[in-house]
């Protein structure tokens, strides 16, 4: 069904990368990473989430595992940066072209700067959002950073 594509599948179709799609139901408003993971069946180190974060005007995007803290000095390091602040929910949608839970890696407003925890590497399959909340998408790690020119880096913080 074509009307039911996001930007991001579009995207992945014109490069014919393969994907799966996993839907979910989100009225119950847990749309954070670790109730997905369970709603769609997949474990947690295996569904990601999509964090936005600048450093003054430059938008940097951080790929991790859902159930794991972005460690902020990990991801300065990576960006280049002396620091790195997230970017505020109610700049999302400006920045991004997505909302807070239907935010994907694939299809933002530009390609910005992208680094994917290097546990996702490995994988096989990993899954990121599709770019809409209650959609996610499951794809080869490579290809997904193939697609947005991401980096695999040491992102998140250790326990």
């Amino acid at each position: 069904m074509q009307a039911g594509k996001t930007n991001a599948m579009r995207i992945l179709d014109a490069k014919k990368i393969p994907y799966g799609i996993f839907s979910y139901d989100h009225e119950d408003g847990q749309i954070h990473g670790t109730a997905v993971a369970d709603k769609i069946g997949q474990p947690a180190e295996q569904v990601f989430k999509t964090l936005v974060s600048h450093s003054g005007p430059n938008i940097y995007v951080f790929v991790i595992p859902v159930g794991e803290e972005l460690d902020l000095k990990k991801a300065a390091k990576a960006a280049g940066e002396k620091k790195i602040e997230m970017l505020p929910m109610k700049d999302l949608l400006k920045w991004t072209g997505y909302i807070r839970g239907g935010c994907s890696p694939v299809g933002m407003k530009k390609l910005y700067p992208t680094y994917i925890d290097q546990s996702a590497e490995p994988l096989e399959m990993m899954a990121v959002s599709a770019g809409r909340v209650g959609t996610q998408m499951g794809l080869a790690p490579q290809q997904l950073a193939d697609t947005v020119s991401a980096v695999f880096t040491e992102l998140i913080k250790q326990h």
